[in-house]
């Protein structure tokens, strides 16, 4: 019976696991640099994030060009590296928000805020999609990390 209950909990410790890459960066172009970072959504610099769709840059608070953070439903949010995913970081490299989008001048390439993803991808190349920065809200304080 003991053994039994050592399996079990064994299991359970294994199917508990998660194995997605939170905080981990794949991608060749970008290197891994320190984000830490704390939003607090009362001063009126980040009033648009307090509704659903709403996004800013944070160009001061770590990453490679800075990050964007977005509110996807009210109390969601993401936070993305700013400096586009598929190419070397250059002169051209630090994206843009337009609307529900992070748009990048040097390909014209355009990426959803909502999940990072390329929009637009190029037949026959490899794309990568934003590089993707733990947000996390409590209360009024969303904090943006990478570690």
């Amino acid at each position: 019976m003991k053994r039994f209950l050592i399996i079990c909990c064994a299991v359970a410790c294994l199917l508990s696991c998660n194995s997605d890459d939170d905080g981990v960066n794949n991608n060749p172009f970008i290197q891994n640099t320190l984000v830490q970072f704390q939003v607090n959504l009362n001063l009126p610099q980040f009033d648009n994030l307090r509704f659903a769709g709403g996004s800013t840059y944070i160009g001061n608070g770590g990453g490679v060009r800075g990050f964007f953070v977005f509110n996807l439903s009210g109390d969601q949010f993401f936070a993305w590296e700013a400096s586009c995913p598929n190419h070397v970081p250059s002169s051209c490299s630090t994206m843009d928000i337009n609307g529900v989008l992070a748009t990048c001048s040097c390909e014209d390439y355009e990426y959803s805020l909502a999940n990072g993803q390329l929009l637009n991808p190029v037949e026959g190349m490899d794309s990568y999609p934003m590089v993707n920065y733990r947000a996390t809200k409590s209360g009024d304080i969303i904090t943006i990390s990478n570690n």
